[in-house]
């Protein structure tokens, strides 16, 4: 059987075993909830405009609907206030407006009455205080936990038909070498779809908010660079999960033996986040395989990257990959079909006992 065909074969299987997981179904739908959730509740939950009460043919009130403000007319202003009829009234007072209201003052109340001076932008494109926090939290974040969760899901995989010995059938079927490279391929292909999903519902959860629509804009170049950034990525850290997955024979040791790739995945996550106002940080950071799925993508949308560097860093990370891939590809096979206990790094990059392929 040739080496593509036997791949496309591993990773139908392992689409068709995992479509029917309900862990994995349960968890696609908590995300799409919560992604879904984080976009429409805080435009379903917040203040709407407040309602103002104004005498009959008050100066005032086509300035206040022209705010998108509720404007009541009402004989006695201040009463309807009291009554808490509405949140706020407008009184002339000597030629000039007063705001009556009860407890605090309606921002939106005094904004629309009030003269704002004219404000030139030097730098229209900028992003607000807000929006910079929450886009490198969110590649990051989609990175980390996809990553995280489908890889440990991969070397789980492995180790369960290496305790059903399900696996010295397969290897009696298929090369060693297209069981890795069909893993990791269903895998990609199931995160991706997973993210794309999330992207979706964001987006679409997006319009109901009130800066969704200028934001969107924005993102669109970065999460252009994101999709490659984050396929390349997860191969490279894919890889290295099968790989762990083969070193062990129990399902409670995948974690002790898959601490340094849980690191590799831990400490770029931490980086973006933490240092993400450091210019000179990101860009290093943009530029190292195991950070730049986010580091990237973020430096795209602050505008801080020129039009070269993305492909440069693609570069780089498809470059790493490749290594990823080979060095996972030698340990599959040198620890694979061992049964006698967890076998070292070191012990299966020495053996590869599987070395036919």
């Amino acid at each position: 059987m040739k080496l593509l065909d036997a791949v496309r074969l591993v990773a139908a299987r392992e689409l068709k075993v995992k479509l029917r997981d309900k862990t994995f179904l349960f968890s696609t739908l908590f995300f799409l909830l919560f992604a879904a959730a984080a976009t429409v509740l805080p435009a379903v939950f917040a203040d709407g405009p407040s309602s103002v009460a104004v005498a009959q043919a008050s100066p005032y009130e086509g300035r206040l609907r022209e705010a998108g403000l509720q404007v009541k007319v009402a004989a006695d202003p201040e009463r309807t206030v009291r009554d808490s009829d509405a949140d706020a009234a407008v009184v002339d007072k000597d030629g000039k407006p007063e705001v009556l209201a009860l407890k605090r003052a309606p921002n939106d109340v005094v904004s629309a009455l009030s003269a704002a001076p004219a404000v030139r932008l030097l730098d229209p494109s900028a992003v607000n205080e807000l929006a910079s926090f929450l886009v490198p939290f969110m590649f990051a974040l989609v990175f980390f936990f996809t990553s995280l969760t489908f890889g440990i899901q991969i070397a789980q995989s492995v180790v369960e038909e290496k305790q059903t010995r399900m696996v010295e059938i397969l290897v009696a079927a298929v090369p060693v070498r297209a069981l890795l490279i069909g893993k990791v391929a269903a895998g990609g292909i199931l995160a991706l779809a997973q993210v794309a999903l999330i992207t979706v519902v964001s987006v679409a959860g997006a319009q109901f908010t009130d800066g969704g629509g200028s934001l969107l804009p924005l993102l669109g170049p970065a999460m252009t660079w994101f999709v490659p950034f984050f396929v390349l990525g997860f191969v490279m850290l894919a890889a290295l999960w099968a790989a762990v997955g083969a070193l062990v024979n129990r399902l409670e040791d995948v974690g002790n033996a898959g601490m340094p790739v849980q690191l590799a995945v831990m400490l770029p996550f931490f980086a973006v986040m933490l240092l993400r106002d450091n210019a000179a940080v990101m860009r290093v950071l943009s530029y190292v395989p195991l950070s730049s799925p986010t580091a990237m993508p973020v430096r795209v949308f602050t505008g801080d990257a020129a039009a070269w560097e993305p492909l440069v860093a693609l570069v780089l990370l498809a470059a790493a990959t490749v290594g990823a891939l080979l060095a996972g590809a030698r340990l599959y096979e040198g620890s694979l079909l061992r049964t006698n206990g967890r076998t070292s790094w070191k012990a299966a990059w020495r053996d590869r006992e599987l070395s036919r392929i």
